[in-house]
């Protein structure tokens, strides 16, 4: 652990990191898991709150220093997440062009003292691949506590636990311990991630390990809390590494009033959570609209009615880190 710490300020560059400001990573430093949550350097339970970039095959022009700077600047996020696509011409046909992406973002992400989750975006299971990919991201990133490991996003509803989701984890995760013995890693859960309370009653037997909670608060309601709630009494820690306030097919009102619920219930049970996503696409639950350059700097015309709901609580509940006159706009 001290190590890492040493290695994260010799990384850490001076232009990503006003003077006197202090990163998230600088704050709370290597996390790890006690009991089922998800604690600092300190023992202190940590709540990380951010955004996920798209696809890596289809939003990869926002793996960059310039979008990834003004998420923290401009929306305080304190952790990012680099969804590297497997399928439909992702990792498997361009593992090289794909390795990049991940490459780019958790660089910019060390470099602005974020926390980076590098999250395999698959449904379908590639023990093999995944196991290449997080070795080689192991080699190159295990000694920063920034880095956060997501070994499955959503395995499907018919991906069973103990047949299926379990037996890849128990495939894949050794991998990276064999090489990095204590960052954090998220395993993904069945049925789209929701599934927490299966795992919790059939867990891993690794330590720093939290499950995969997902949900869209168009779609996901109580029934889905009541899940995540049975799986921490069970000693499970859970991670919200993707949500949507839109419906589960990223699309669909925004649902303020149930996307409030869920925030009520993430900040009592002290869970981290990212939002979906940092794009164009036209869909609802895309962060920006059409035309939002890819390099950040995005004026408020430039952010939907999602973005600017996640913005806004971003915004309120993570402390900033550039000081006020640093920002590129000012708070409203």
């Amino acid at each position: 652990m001290m190590l890492k710490r040493l290695l994260l300020g010799l990384c850490l560059g001076v232009l990503a990191v006003p003077a006197g400001a202090e990163t998230a990573v600088e704050r709370h430093g290597a996390l790890r898991v006690e009991g089922n949550r998800i604690v600092d350097v300190h023992g202190d339970p940590v709540v990380l709150r951010g955004m996920s970039l798209f696809w890596s095959q289809w939003g990869g022009e926002f793996y960059n220093p310039g979008a990834i700077r003004w998420l923290r600047d401009d929306w305080n996020v304190n952790v990012v997440r680099a969804a590297i696509a497997v399928h439909h011409g992702g990792y498997m046909e361009h593992p090289a062009r794909e390795t990049r992406k991940a490459e780019a973002a958790i660089d910019a992400a060390v470099a602005l003292g974020l926390y980076v989750i590098v999250d395999w975006h698959a449904h379908q299971p590639e023990p093999e691949a995944a196991s290449r990919f997080f070795a080689h991201i192991a080699r190159k990133y295990g000694h920063l506590p920034n880095v956060i490991y997501e070994t499955w996003n959503e395995p499907l509803r018919e991906h069973d636990w103990s047949k299926v989701i379990k037996p890849y984890h128990l495939a894949v995760i050794p991998k990276i311990r064999a090489i990095d013995p204590d960052n954090l890693i998220v395993a993904g859960t069945q049925t789209w991630s929701q599934d927490v309370d299966k795992a919790a009653a059939d867990p891993l037997p690794f330590s720093n390990l939290a499950y995969t909670l997902h949900f869209y608060a168009g779609s996901h309601r109580q029934d889905l809390r009541d899940k995540a709630s049975a799986a921490l009494a069970k000693g499970a820690a859970l991670f919200v590494t993707e949500w949507g306030s839109t419906n589960a097919d990223g699309d669909g009102p925004v649902d303020v009033d149930e996307t409030g619920r869920w925030w009520a219930f993430l900040e009592t049970n002290r869970l981290s959570y990212l939002n979906w996503s940092v794009s164009t696409k036209k869909e609802s639950s895309a962060a920006l609209r059409p035309g939002a350059g890819p390099r950040g700097h995005w004026h408020a015309d430039q952010i939907s009615a999602s973005g600017r709901l996640v913005r806004t609580q971003l915004r309120a509940l993570n402390p900033p880190v550039a000081p006020s006159g640093r920002r590129g706009e000012s708070r409203r």
